[in-house]
């Protein structure tokens, strides 16, 4: 077996600039590389939690031997994740001779900017758009523009200018689209095979050149922070001051990033980002589809992981209800070991979950509902498109031929301590007609199931209520039912 080549360097592209770097700290921001040590300040620290999108910037990647390119949140991005990519700032962008480069020029024709501290994220999350999309739907811009917050200017002036960019130039003729095959071989000899290490003792970084290389990784050093998508863990050390290091960076790592079906099970590995799962699991388990729409914005969709969000153990992260409501199975590995268990298993307390040390989550495997069950996942937050949720309901029901319940699995978040299942609810369902008594005689075990917190996202009144509350519309959407019953209503005292 060839040994395996290290070098001490990220390798990158800076707009038309090849870079390399041997000493990245492993806590060290693009935005900050950005501003501070390249003077590209057209690149804004708005709320540096990857919320606001003003500092939102173009990572073009390869994916299955392709050329991606995806808006994210330079804040919460690390320098050392971005080893065999090509970094477009706002600052790149240029029409022909002296022109202003379409998205530019269209933003200006309509007024798209007041203050203009926000513009040049704006322009960006466009300009991701505009190339893979040069004609978009009105919701397609909506959707493209989630993960970016206006105060002065407004939206319609900013869809206006959005719908109108293809009348200012042609995508095709753009220089990301004529680079394209230059950059793509760029990236392609940048990604060689290495694993990369830089820094000393406890302030170093590390990529690993696989999967496997990462499970030696973890074997020799088990202590050590995995970082893949950075939308949490960004917030550890942007909001918390944490220190993380040593880090592993495991994004768009081979081995971890690949898609799969067979006999009715999906295969995701754990380095697969939302955007990327969203068109298979949009189109075999449809629930899910609006579900993963308002799972943050578009750049935190780019950037997070499946398997990142359920490696964390949050309380309230998205996906471990639906999944466990789904039975979905879990795939730990260290070094060539692997075990599989029910999703639900490997959360086993706030902050603690089954995974050994050396151990990382390689893939969550979810099957797709047969026909005829009934699947549904509601998800509570102030705005529409929060990521942090204050609860998340899915439920997952059999009817037997005689209308009873022969089968149900219920899940929440942000109920308890971990993602947690309403057994209590569950047995009170099982072997009953599915009917309006049955579903409000169930609602009195959610007591005995959950003991939910008050913080900032919604009080335990608020999300005791809203749990039941939950179910009856589950029952109300699976029976085609125009509701007799009152639902109840949550008055702050």
């Amino acid at each position: 077996m060839a040994k395996l080549k290290t070098r001490n360097e990220i390798r990158f592209i800076l707009n038309g600039e090849d870079i390399a770097l041997t000493t990245v700290a492993p806590e060290e921001t693009l935005l900050d590389w950005l501003r501070l040590n390249r003077s590209l300040r057209g690149t804004k620290e708005g709320c540096a939690e990857g919320d606001c999108g003003a500092c939102t910037v173009l990572v073009g990647r390869l994916s299955a031997g392709r050329l991606v390119y995806e808006s994210v949140n330079a804040c919460i991005r690390f320098l050392g994740s971005l080893d065999s990519t090509h970094v477009v700032t706002v600052e790149h962008l240029r029409g022909d001779g002296e022109k202003l480069h379409p998205v530019q020029q269209a933003m200006v024709d309509f007024h798209g900017s007041q203050c203009g501290f926000c513009t040049p994220g704006f322009v960006m999350s466009l300009y991701a758009l505009w190339m893979r999309s040069p004609e978009p739907s009105d919701a397609a811009i909506e959707k493209a523009l989630q993960g970016n917050l206006c105060r002065c200017t407004g939206y319609e002036a900013i869809m206006r200018a959005a719908r109108a960019i293809s009348s200012y130039g042609k995508a095709a003729k753009d220089p990301l689209a004529a680079e394209r095959k230059a950059i793509t071989k760029k990236l392609a000899a940048m990604k060689d095979g290495s694993r990369v290490e830089i820094g000393a003792g406890k302030a170093r970084l590390v990529v690993p050149a696989s999967a496997d290389d990462l499970a030696s990784v973890l074997d020799k050093e088990p202590g050590v922070t995995i970082v893949a998508g950075s939308t949490d863990v960004g917030l550890w050390v942007i909001k918390h001051m944490r220190d993380i290091s040593p880090v592993v960076f495991i994004g768009n790592l081979d081995g971890l990033c690949a898609i799969s079906e067979d006999k009715g099970v999906i295969s995701i590995g754990a380095g697969v980002t939302y955007s990327d799962a969203f068109s298979i699991l949009a189109k075999r388990i449809p629930t899910l589809g609006p579900l993963f729409d308002r799972i943050g914005g578009e750049q935190v969709r780019n950037m997070g992981t499946i398997g990142g969000n359920i490696a964390n153990g949050s309380p309230i992260g998205d996906t471990p209800p639906p999944l466990i409501a789904l039975g979905a199975q879990l795939t730990l590995r260290r070094g060539k070991k692997r075990r599989t268990m029910p999703l639900e298993d490997f959360f086993i307390a706030y902050g603690k979950q089954d995974r050994q040390p050396g151990e990382f989550v390689e893939a969550v495997h979810v099957p797709v509902p047969a026909k005829g069950k009934k699947f549904a996942v509601y998800k509570i937050t102030k705005r529409r498109d929060e990521d942090i949720t204050a609860a998340l309901g899915a439920f997952y029901l059999t009817l037997a031929k005689d209308g009873t319940v022969a089968d149900v699995r219920i899940a929440y978040g942000g109920m308890a301590a971990t993602p947690k299942r309403a057994f209590g609810v569950e047995k009170a369902l099982v072997g009953r007609p599915w009917t309006e008594a049955t579903v409000e005689a169930a609602m009195a075990e959610y007591a005995n199931d959950f003991t939910p917190l008050t913080d900032m996202r919604a009080s335990a009144e608020y999300r005791a209520l809203a749990a039941k509350n939950l179910l009856l519309r589950f029952f109300v959407e699976t029976t085609g039912t125009k509701a007799p019953f009152q639902v109840t209503r949550y008055e702050a005292a």
